[in-house]
């Protein structure tokens, strides 16, 4: 079973968001899915892209490869914030 790491869309008619998912490279766009890795929403401004590194890394280790779209957007995500303790 060949899996992809790539977007799902969701939202309505010309208002996209998009989740990051883990699929079978064979299921549709917006078919089943195994994990949800984070999510993308293009209309804000700037974009908002919230993915967590960890289980991009854990499936990357596994065999999944990502698409062109989701390389560049782990690649430009930004860093997640260390939590303060006080």
């Amino acid at each position: 079973m060949a899996v992809t790491i790539r977007l799902r869309r969701m939202g309505t008619t010309k208002r996209p968001a998009y989740r990051v998912v883990v699929a079978d490279s064979r299921s549709p766009r917006d078919g089943r899915f195994i994990e949800v890795l984070g999510h993308y929403s293009p209309l804000t401004e700037p974009p908002t892209v919230k993915i967590d590194r960890a289980k991009v890394e854990a499936w990357i280790k596994k065999g999944a490869q990502p698409s062109n779209t989701v390389r560049q957007l782990i690649k430009n995500a930004p860093e997640p914030k260390p939590l303060e303790s006080k």
